[in-house]
């Protein structure tokens, strides 16, 4: 066994029996049943084993250090369908998702049918500036071409220092367009909002930031100037929203509610166990609300329509959410790196927990397929979109639900 292997089967032991070594005996009896500290040796004894297989005689030459991260990607990934390693680069961009701001050019990509295509330039960023539009594909990023099917690629390419310049070549109309600019630090939106009628409004959040309760809180406010005063109602859209940041996921609910709890957390460590409240406050001033959900609300979206729809302040419409009632915990590591943990359940104000069941609609309104869908026009789909619709007839019809908190 080389100096190497012996020094990870050491570690490996220490990680599990989390005490002293003792480097005499330890052999297995055959007259009782093998102790902790035996078991522990047999596994390591065998992960080495495995180790030493592999590296003679897997059909390729693989690196240890390669070889040992995958071996803590499966460690960390085997524990549940959340939780994960995340190398420095991973790390990154978790950091950029929940912060909300990056560097870069300001543009929103996705990949359809295998091209990178630009969803939207960002009001006033680079790439808006240079006149980069919605639906223009990314063929090359500094004249290497994009390969088809390699989104993550193409962001991290089209990323990079403030000041610094990027050539991205987009394909529109048959025609190769070549734009220059310079990356510049970027503070992304996760909040669209537009008027449904004189005193209605609409607001959707497509993920939770650290910013998404301030974004919500002006967007609410800017329809209210627009509106002349106080709303009558309002549409908060959760569809397809994936989740994010609890503590956003709290302070948006405590936009809308006066007290009452929001959310309680229960987990193994102190810090994983936590109860969160609402202050008084409503934005809305106690107006009607509807939240729509569906399939793809997940996390972060379900603590917020739970909470109001168990504090009684919005009816709930559209179809069973995702069902992901587990928090995440992002710790640190050395060298940039993170490991993604399940640390704690979430239960909704009435105790329940969701997880692997979901937030069930007070009003069920199947799928719109595609909604919703603000990438191309910007504009809302009123008369295809036909949740929405429902739930604009259930605003306009009268005070729908009000606050029970008290």
């Amino acid at each position: 066994m080389s100096l190497k292997v012996r020094a990870v089967l050491v570690v490996v032991i220490g990680l599990v029996m989390g005490f002293s070594l003792s480097f005499g005996g330890g052999l297995i009896g055959n007259d009782r049943a093998p102790d902790k500290e035996e078991l522990a040796w047999e596994q390591a004894r065998l992960f080495a084993e495995v180790l030493e297989r592999v590296k003679r005689d897997y059909v390729e030459p693989i690196d240890d250090a390669e070889l040992l991260e995958s071996a803590i990607r499966g460690m960390v990934s085997d524990l549940d369908a959340h939780s994960q390693y995340l190398d420095a680069g991973e790390y990154r961009d978790i950091r950029i998702s929940t912060t909300g701001s990056y560097t870069g050019v300001g543009i929103e990509v996705d990949e359809v049918g295998g091209n990178i295509m630009v969803v939207t330039p960002i009001a006033g960023s680079p790439a808006a500036r240079s006149g980069i539009r919605s639906g223009d594909q990314i063929i090359a990023v500094n004249d290497v071409a994009v390969e088809p099917h390699n989104l993550q690629t193409t962001v991290g390419r089209l990323r990079g220092q403030a000041g610094s310049s990027v050539k991205i070549s987009v394909l529109r109309d048959n025609e190769v367009i070549d734009h220059e600019m310079r990356r510049q630090i970027i503070r992304m939106s996760s909040v669209h909002k537009e008027f449904l009628a004189p005193s209605y409004g609409y607001v959707r959040v497509s993920q939770f930031s650290e910013n998404t309760a301030r974004e919500l809180n002006r967007a609410v406010d800017d329809l209210q100037d627009a509106n002349g005063g106080m709303l009558q109602g309002l549409v908060l859209d959760l569809r397809n929203n994936p989740g994010g940041v609890l503590d956003s996921a709290v302070e948006v609910s405590d936009l809308f509610l006066d007290a009452g709890i929001i959310v309680t957390a229960d987990g193994r460590s102190i810090d994983s166990r936590f109860t969160r409240s609402a202050h008084r406050g409503d934005i809305l001033d106690g107006a009607s609300m509807v939240v729509i959900v569906n399939g793809g609300s997940a996390s972060a979206s379900e603590i917020v329509a739970g909470a109001l729809q168990d504090h009684g302040r919005a009816l709930v419409v559209g179809t069973e959410t995702f069902g992901k009632g587990l928090v995440q915990t992002v710790v640190p590591l050395s060298k940039g790196r993170a490991i993604k943990l399940t640390t704690s359940r979430y239960y909704t104000p009435s105790g329940d927990s969701i997880h692997e069941v979901g937030i069930t609609p007070d009003i069920f309104v199947d799928d719109t397929p595609g909604y919703p869908d603000l990438s191309l026009s910007g504009l809302l789909d009123r008369e295809s979109d036909t949740q929405l619709a429902e739930a604009i007839e259930f605003l306009q019809a009268g005070p729908v639900m009000h606050s029970n908190a008290q």
